[in-house]
């Protein structure tokens, strides 16, 4: 598997091929969401590679075929079905870049929650409207 080094908060892997496939759709998903802010490079960079780390251990999975449970044999030599590693592997991935989706408001629930601070942030009361409500008014 190949391992990700930074220049200039662009991802590569090793070898010098850009992880640009998963860092382009990000930035774009962050852009239509209205969450894009260049100083998210790093959480974009750290997405996009864990994004490319699942797609090929996905890509590992088809190509051993694709079997969701293997036997297992444990150390007293009886063999039993087990779960394939590389669903697990493949799950646990996903579950680390959701935490990353959710950072960068790219989740249903992210968004409705930054829409929401941002949306009261907003909202200045007049300095008629401020002193009438320390009144009680």
């Amino acid at each position: 598997m190949a391992r990700a080094f930074y220049i200039h908060g662009e991802n590569f892997e090793k070898g010098g091929k850009p992880c640009l496939k998963w860092r382009t759709r990000i930035v774009k998903c962050c852009e239509a969401a209205g969450t894009y802010k260049d100083y998210f490079g790093p959480v974009i960079d750290t997405l996009a590679d864990i994004l490319e780390k699942r797609d090929a251990v996905q890509q590992q999975f088809i190509d051993s075929g694709g079997e969701l449970l293997v036997e297992y044999t444990n150390k007293a030599g009886a063999t039993n079905l087990a779960l394939n590693p590389l669903v697990k592997l493949v799950n646990d991935l996903n579950n680390t870049a959701l935490t990353y989706w959710k950072e960068l408001g790219l989740t249903a629930a992210s968004l409705k929650k930054i829409n929401e601070q941002a949306i009261k942030a907003r909202i200045e009361l007049s300095p008629l409207d401020k002193a009438l409500s320390e009144l009680g008014g």
